[in-house]
């Protein structure tokens, strides 16, 4: 079982793959949506995944492919090993569907934020709906205020910080944002500028980032 593995990252493709160089053997690792963007400002440095091993049927059961998953955390491991156990959720349609970062995802379980489920690539209105009532519950341990990565903080400033990006993702929505691209704007906006305190500032900046492209 490999459950961690870290080299020098070759390259990612659109598909949602990385290669990972480690001692002159390259690893092909399937990484999720929320993760590309990231990856893709780290090509030639060293990475650590935290990985999940499965094999992939293939032909109708003829076949199996070993294949491994790559994650930034064990905690984003657990996670999407959780969001799998859903009916109808295999590793491939989950790694699709998981554009947003997972604690964007489990807050939208944990307060039945069906709207922002169906956003999601390949997530429709019954499986979001199945989702939310398999999962509630069980996904508080996961849920992040500071999906950016900043500084932990005490229980009030986390729920300041949330209440921040859901304000500034709302006026998105509202001026005609998809609920997943604003959200995916907010977090950009706050992991550039963590330092930003208003709904409109965040705004304001997430719409700089979007005109950078």
């Amino acid at each position: 079982m490999i459950s961690r593995i870290e080299g020098d990252l070759v390259s990612i493709t659109e598909d949602g793959r990385a290669f990972l160089c480690c001692d002159h053997i390259t690893y092909e690792l399937l990484i999720p949506g929320a993760d590309h963007q990231r990856l893709a400002t780290m090509i030639g440095q060293s990475v650590r995944f935290h990985t999940l091993y499965y094999l992939e049927n293939q032909g109708q059961g003829a076949a199996y492919i070993p294949r491994l998953i790559g994650f930034a955390s064990p905690e984003d491991r657990s996670f999407f090993e959780l969001f799998t156990t859903v009916k109808g959720i295999g590793n491939r349609k989950a790694l699709r569907a998981l554009q947003l970062p997972f604690g964007a995802v489990a807050a939208a379980i944990a307060e039945k934020d069906v709207e922002l489920l169906v956003s999601l690539p390949e997530i429709g209105k019954r499986t979001a709906e199945t989702i939310v009532a398999e999962l509630h519950g069980k996904v508080d341990r996961f849920v992040e205020a500071k999906p950016f990565g900043g500084p932990d903080g005490g229980g009030g400033a986390d729920a300041g910080r949330a209440a921040l990006i859901r304000d500034a993702v709302g006026v998105l929505t509202q001026l005609g944002e998809q609920k997943i691209h604003a959200r995916q704007l907010v977090d950009r906006a706050l992991a550039a500028d963590p330092a930003l305190e208003t709904a409109e500032r965040v705004v304001a900046a997430a719409f700089r980032l979007k005109e950078l492209g």
